[in-house]
């Protein structure tokens, strides 16, 4: 079972920046053949939404942002140290939320029932 916990949330003011981080316990057998981290959040009154995945194997990593992370915020995977980041910028209010990380083997998907592997989560905090 792939263990993972997050860390890195914070309040914080508009326009400042956080660096949220998803150390993994482990990761299975066949990673390397395609695997998917992710980074979810979840706003208050709204459904759990995907912010940010990547996806790699033998060949390649692949990025993916919603429209809302897009030119702000920047996913990376260290595999030597099995840390997934969320470099986040140009924070605002509807940035505030519980930040998830979720992984699962093979390909990245946007919705959450997709994934079988998740923390607990880390609170973001933006006031104006």
């Amino acid at each position: 079972q792939v263990q993972l916990v997050e860390s890195g949330g914070d309040s914080v003011q508009a326009g400042g920046s956080l660096r949220l981080s998803c150390t993994v316990s482990t990761y299975p057998r066949g990673m390397y053949t395609g695997y998917c981290m992710a980074w979810f959040r979840r706003i208050p009154g709204k459904e759990r939404e995907v912010v940010a995945n990547i996806y790699w194997d033998e060949r390649r990593d692949m990025t993916e942002y919603s429209d809302s992370a897009k030119g702000r915020f920047t996913i990376s995977h260290d595999k030597n140290r099995r840390t997934l980041y969320l470099e986040m910028s140009e924070l605002n209010g509807e940035d505030t939320g519980m930040y998830y990380c979720a992984a699962k083997s093979g390909p990245c998907y946007r919705g959450e029932r997709y994934y079988n592997n998740w923390g607990q989560g880390t609170q973001v905090t933006v006031s104006s």
